[in-house]
């Protein structure tokens, strides 16, 4: 299943939309006094839209990538005026100052920290002539979220391997692409160097346990696409973490959404969708005559058609 130009300009228009609608918010904001009563607009002069910060920041990364993707998309100028609007470098001071603020070390830590590094990455890679610009624009704040990375794993003794936002593989699987991308080799080491210590002596993964009734990514297959990134050996790693992985029915089929309604239980049409994108770069990082492959392959079919038609993207 490939991702058409129609399908991609759909996605698109979504965050085009939602990057400027301030309500429903759901504000994660600590308040140190009455002066910190504000609207998310304020708060957040980019990051407002989208429902919640981390949101909004993955919002934008999906409009660069569609239009990486195809770059004659039709909401090209759209996206452009979008950014030009927003990647300015007062916002960029106001969005800084949040996380400078007292009491606020923990905001958005990790899942927001990783989206921010990879909306960075996709800037440098981005052929829009803009993006060099709105690239700088953005470094004070990429580099205070890198930084703040690379102190939380300084201090992080134990990996948090929920299905949610708190996921440290997740995020570190996207600051390890940031980091090599720009040639940050301090923060590789950093990244490589938790990985390691996290997950490295790993064995037999409990993934028959997933998933959790309100997760969207998976902490079995995340896991492992971080260590692809990250072990010599990833075959024999994997085979060690989830032997049989064609066996685990819990993993190979689609998770059940029982009320598409509800924000909660929602999240595991997400769950489908990340488990496809995990399990197809596991595929690549095994070689072809692995037992897993056919069984992966399949899975990842099987997880796309359970949600992917119902972002109604035609």
């Amino acid at each position: 299943m490939e991702l058409t130009q129609r399908q991609a300009d759909a996605f698109a228009r979504m965050p085009l939309t939602y990057l400027r609608q301030e309500y429903p918010n759901h504000i994660m904001h600590l308040l140190n006094d009455d002066g910190d009563v504000l609207p998310p607009r304020e708060l957040h002069p980019i990051f407002y839209g989208c429902f919640d910060w981390h949101s909004a920041v993955h919002g934008y990364w999906l409009l660069l990538r569609c239009v990486r993707l195809y770059p004659e998309l039709p909401c090209r100028d759209e996206v452009i005026a979008l950014f030009d609007e927003h990647i300015t470098q007062e916002n960029v001071a106001q969005e800084l100052a949040y996380f400078n603020a007292p009491f606020r070390a923990s905001f958005e830590r990790p899942y927001g920290y990783g989206w921010l590094l990879a909306l960075a990455q996709e800037l440098k890679q981005s052929t829009l002539p803009q993006a060099e610009s709105w690239y700088q624009t953005l470094q004070p704040l990429t580099q205070d979220i890198r930084n703040r990375l690379v102190d939380y794993l300084s201090k992080l003794t134990y990996p948090i391997r929920v299905g949610t936002h708190y996921n440290t593989a997740f995020a570190l699987s996207l600051g390890l692409d940031y980091a090599r991308e720009v040639k940050d080799g301090a923060l590789e080491h950093a990244i490589l160097e938790a990985a390691t210590r996290f997950y490295f002596a790993d064995t037999r993964y409990p993934a028959h346990y997933e998933p959790g009734g309100d997760e969207y990514i998976s902490g079995a297959l995340t896991e492992a696409l971080l260590m692809s990134k990250v072990a010599d050996n990833f075959p024999a790693w994997f085979d060690d973490f989830l032997p049989d992985v064609g066996a685990v029915a819990a993993l190979m089929n689609p998770a059940e959404v029982s009320d598409r309604t509800d924000p909660k239980i929602a999240h595991l049409d997400g769950l489908n969708l990340s488990r496809a994108w995990c399990m197809k770069h596991i595929a690549k990082a095994l070689p072809e005559n692995h037992a897993g492959q056919q069984a992966l392959g399949e899975a990842v079919e099987k997880h796309l058609l359970a949600s992917f038609a119902l972002l109604a993207l035609e």
